[in-house]
């Protein structure tokens, strides 16, 4: 077969490592989405917690990106990132299956369910970085915009599946028994990552190196340049917003409008349907209208796709939800794509991991910060009124991203350094192309 061939091929078939990775990605994100769904459920109906723990146990999966995301990220850049992943996969199963088992013996509660919770969100900043640090190991540069939205794409299909089935299942299982799913699928992903083909070195630790420097140097890089810095403050900006109205859906849902969990899974299984479709479609956007315009409008759509939870309602009404959810997965995967890309073709490789680590725990960490402040706006304004707020500050990422500096910039590619991707941190990239 020439190469001109086997390049028509879809880069999920002609790159075996890749595949893997799609796979163990997929598997993990299909559990991941039926512990979201199953998680406060669990709150809501089997330990009858207050409107601001249910708010805030939705943070507690992100607390340790703020608390640990940087030492983190240097250890994934210092060792060989494959048993990374194994590592954390294992704990993180083990951990989850915990609560049905407690549930089993009468034993379960919210003491439990938060510990867990932020076990599992530890063991997943370590699994995340690692395997998002592989992708560029495992495809060409040319190929990452496919990769990434491949990624992207069959990650929301597979998020959007296991909230759909996560929301039947806590209501035919129960919502403790529905966390059997997710050991299912991180036995799959587990046994695809274990299949992976990529040679690391035995140990990518500099000699005499302190850790505390090289956290230092993963921050520094995060801020060194006006696209990056651009990045992390449109996502912490999204982030902050979105997740105050992401806290409070189950509230909304089952609480204040008294729709079962099948339903909170199916509504939240809409922005997971959307984020497929934007996967898989970014990469023709991005070429037609330009990879920098896309990052720039994504997100208005995406704010208003929030917005419509505002105006749902029992039964029919819940419509407007699937239609408004669907249109922001859309719109957020787009931004995800074309965000992640930049900045792993800038970044160097020993380099990545920190990168990584950096700026999720700004970004990620607001997810954490976003779950309290909506345990204290649900108590103050209510339901609807902390979704309200937590809608107009999302909105400050896309008026931050359409009128800042990078307003003019039609391909975010042209602000790459001049030859090989990656300059050493601290160096300006300058060089803006009008649209």
């Amino acid at each position: 077969m020439s190469q001109t061939e086997a390049a028509r091929k879809p880069l999920v078939i002609r790159n075996a490592n890749f595949r893997r990775l799609w796979i163990s990605s997929t598997a993990g994100i299909f559990g991941g989405a039926v512990t979201s769904v199953a998680l406060p459920v669990i709150a809501v109906t089997e330990l009858d917690a207050s409107n601001f723990t249910v708010a805030v146990l939705a943070g507690m999966t992100f607390l340790p990106w703020l608390l640990f995301g940087l030492p983190i990220g240097v250890l994934v850049d210092r060792y060989r990132r494959r048993p990374i992943i194994v590592a954390s996969l294992a704990v993180r199963t083990l951990l989850l299956a915990s609560l049905p088992v407690a549930w089993w013996l009468d034993l379960l509660t919210v003491v439990q369910l938060f510990a867990v919770s932020f076990g599992a969100g530890l063991a997943a900043v370590f699994f995340t970085l690692a395997e998002q640090a592989l992708v560029p190991s495992a495809v060409a540069r040319e190929e990452l915009v496919e990769g990434n939205g491949l990624m992207t794409g069959s990650g929301a299909f597979g998020d959007a599946g296991g909230r759909a089935l996560g929301g039947w299942v806590t209501g035919a299982w129960g919502a403790s028994n529905a966390l059997l799913l997710q050991v299912a699928a991180s036995l799959g992903s587990l046994a695809a990552i274990l299949r992976l083909d990529i040679r690391e070195p035995r140990s990518n630790r500099p000699k005499g190196r302190r850790v505390l420097r090289d956290m230092g140097e993963g921050v520094r890089y995060v801020f060194s340049t006006l696209p990056l810095r651009m990045l992390l403050v449109t996502g912490a900006l999204w982030n902050l917003g979105g997740n105050i109205v992401v806290s409070l859906l189950v509230l909304l849902v089952i609480r204040s409008l008294g729709e079962t969990p099948g339903m909170l899974g199916l509504l939240t299984a809409a922005t997971a349907v959307g984020g497929t479709l934007g996967g898989l479609s970014v990469k023709r956007i991005a070429s037609r209208v330009g990879s920098g315009r896309v990052w720039r409008y994504s997100m208005f759509p995406a704010v208003a796709g929030y917005a419509s939870l505002l105006l749902i309602s029992p039964g029919w009404g819940m419509a407007a939800g699937f239609i408004g959810l669907f249109v922001a997965g859309f719109a957020i995967s787009l931004n995800i794509v074309v965000s992640t890309t930049f900045r792993q073709r800038v970044c160097p490789p020993q380099m990545l991991g920190r990168l990584g680590s950096a700026q999720r725990m700004i970004t990620w960490g607001m997810l954490a910060l976003a779950a309290f402040a909506a345990g204290i706006l649900v108590e103050l304004v209510g339901i609807r009124g902390a979704i309200l707020t937590g809608i107009l500050v999302a909105a400050l990422a896309p008026l931050a991203a359409a009128l800042g500096p990078l307003r003019r910039v039609r391909d975010l590619e042209d602000l790459e350094p001049e030859g090989t991707a990656g300059k050493p941190a601290g160096q300006e990239v300058s060089r803006l192309r009008p649209s």
